[in-house]
């Protein structure tokens, strides 16, 4: 029986390759010379250090851009919001996404039902898993999904004939 599955995935070596990016062009900008902005990653959380809100905005703007560059969604960046540090320097925190959640998989899930197509769609873990008897059927599937709006990065993987 055919299937795929749908998964959130973001690659954190290519987050690391933007972010060196960023470190690279901050030090190159004469906006930023004396500046104590630094950018850095440990697990799944980027921490954005900058001396004011105004360097901030631009370093977020910078990490759009590498993002792009190195084909990265930018929707799979949770931003939260800035919050002071010591004195007058503000720090950030933006939480990549991984795997898909709850929300999200009841959503897909019910389009797929709602759409009337002969697929079966299973919640597996952070995963979905979605499968049919014709190869036309699952194919309709990743069209619909993709056609949603959805607030994370989707990539359809593992597909089995």
């Amino acid at each position: 029986m055919p299937s795929f599955d749908i998964v959130s995935k973001t690659d954190l070596a290519e987050i690391d390759n933007a972010l060196q990016g960023v470190l690279r062009e901050i030090g190159a900008r004469f906006d930023f010379k004396g500046s104590k902005c630094t950018i850095a990653r440990a697990d799944a959380v980027i921490t954005i250090f900058a001396d004011d809100s105004l360097k901030l905005k631009q370093m977020q703007d910078l990490l759009k851009g590498h993002c792009a560059r190195r084909k990265l969604d930018a929707s799979a960046l949770d931003w939260k919001p800035e919050e002071k540090a010591t004195g007058n320097a503000v720090r950030q925190f933006v939480t990549v996404k991984q795997g898909i959640d709850a929300k999200l998989a009841k959503t897909i899930v019910k389009a797929l039902k709602d759409s009337k197509l002969k697929v079966q769609a299973a919640i597996q873990g952070d995963e979905l898993r979605v499968g049919g008897k014709k190869r036309d059927d699952l194919q309709a599937a990743m069209a619909l999904v993709k056609g949603l709006k959805t607030e994370r990065p989707l990539q359809y993987v593992n597909f089995r004939d």
